[in-house]
């Protein structure tokens, strides 16, 4: 019995999730623009991650078992 009331409060709480689009609360606007930049852009842009932050894979996966080559860096812990 207790384990099923913990189930439905769990239920509860995963439920109260606000799904709104983000907007400046009543009588408020979006903070000002940063110097030097004369736009101001919604919620959705600012939350948006810019092409750099999200760079893309530079090196090929590798497809089968290779031999690696000798790596100088790779040393034994010191003593």
């Amino acid at each position: 019995m207790r384990g099923l009331a913990i189930i439905a409060l769990a239920l509860a709480l995963a439920g109260c999730g606000n799904k709104a689009a983000l907007e400046p609360k009543t009588g408020q606007a979006l903070p000002p623009a940063p110097y030097g930049s004369e736009d101001r852009r919604s919620a959705d842009t600012l939350l948006t991650p810019p092409v750099q932050a999200i760079p893309e894979r530079s090196a090929e996966i590798r497809r089968r078992s290779e031999e690696r080559q000798d790596d100088p860096f790779d040393l034994p812990p010191p003593e």
